[in-house]
């Protein structure tokens, strides 16, 4: 059975003749526009629908964002019978270009915000089917009709840039200029997660319970501050752990004194490393391992450290969310290294 959205683009689309090639654009596709999440879901949406219709489209995305795919300039005119305009506002010279390059083609919109029904922009289209606007009622955005995918495990950073007392010891430049790269290839979501607190700044927790909070709904922390390995552990949370001092210092020590395996040395640092210890800690068994930190912290403080051994942990206004290192499902690992059990 159809999808609303699927008739919705039936009838914007009309009658097509010949192959009646489609070319899918959307601020994505201007070079000096912006892509959001919610524009590429909103891409993913009308890509499936087309799909399902059976309507032959291309994607064109700014190279800016999807370096080596089909561009606006690569994307020939007389190949698309219609070009099809994707989500955002309706609003600008980018507009105005489109229109001119692509007169040959009938030219529609779906998803948009029409702020000037009389402006150029809006008037370049043959049809559009708006979300909102003066003369338009309410429409779902296209973004809660895209497919969804496996969820992505959301991932901590916390890094530093000082300890300037190590002097001619510190490489934490070379380990930021490695791992900030590779964090940026990896699937995952990525958070700030500086262990610096504040009161004037809402991009820092102000206590240290909040930053506990914050570290119990993580998967994984990606760090080379002490601080960043021992919290992660405390709250059964895996650390991928990199210490930035030449010959090690205090990240060495206390991955030793918590029998942490994940933990790489400065002079070592490499992808493939790199690559090993993600794996392992995002499986069940960097799972396990950090949950039993935990219980162990626990034990030997005779306080609770918050999370470890809890299969559903409860939410401070009420219900229950899964616990770390759940929120992505298990992933497959090299063989796990030799540990303490």
């Amino acid at each position: 059975m159809p999808s609303p959205l699927d008739t919705r683009l039936d009838d914007l689309l009309g009658p097509r003749g010949g192959a009646g090639r489609v070319l899918v654009t959307g601020w994505f596709s201007f070079l000096d526009g912006e892509v959001t999440a919610g524009d590429a879901l909103a891409q993913r949406a009308v890509s499936a629908s087309l799909d399902r219709l059976g309507i032959v489209h291309d994607t064109a995305w700014s190279p800016a964002f999807v370096p080596g795919g089909l561009s606006l300039d690569e994307a020939l005119p007389s190949r698309y019978e219609q070009l099809l305009f994707v989500c955002g506002p309706v609003h600008g010279a980018p507009f105005i270009r489109l229109h001119e390059r692509f007169a040959s083609c009938r030219r529609v919109a779906v998803g948009v915000s029409v702020v000037d029904p009389d402006s150029r922009a809006v008037r370049g289209f043959h049809r559009i089917l708006a979300r909102d606007g003066p003369d338009a009622a309410a429409l779902p955005d296209l973004a809660t009709d895209a497919p969804a995918s496996a969820a992505a495990p959301v991932v901590g950073v916390a890094l530093t840039y000082g300890q300037g007392e190590y002097g001619d010891r510190r490489a934490h430049d070379r380990v930021a200029e490695m791992l900030l790269p590779w964090l940026a290839r990896q699937d995952c979501a990525r958070i700030d997660a500086d262990t610096r607190l504040a009161h004037d700044d809402w991009r820092h927790c102000r206590t240290p319970d909040q930053y506990l909070s914050l570290i119990g709904r993580l998967d994984l922390v990606v760090t080379d501050r002490l601080h960043g390995l021992v919290l992660a552990l405390r709250a059964g949370v895996p650390a991928l752990a990199v210490d930035p001092v030449l010959g090690g210092a205090k990240v060495t020590a206390q991955s030793g004194v918590l029998r942490w395996p994940a933990t790489v040395g400065s002079e070592n640092l490499s992808t493939v490393l790199l690559d090993h210890w993600w794996d392992w800690c995002l499986s069940p068994a960097g799972n396990a391992a950090a949950r039993r930190r935990s219980a162990r912290l626990s034990a030997v403080s005779g306080r609770p450290m918050g999370t470890a051994g809890s299969a559903r942990l409860p939410l401070s206004g009420g219900g229950t969310r899964p616990a770390p290192g759940t929120g992505a499902g298990p992933r497959p690992s090299p063989k796990p290294p030799m540990e303490e059990t």
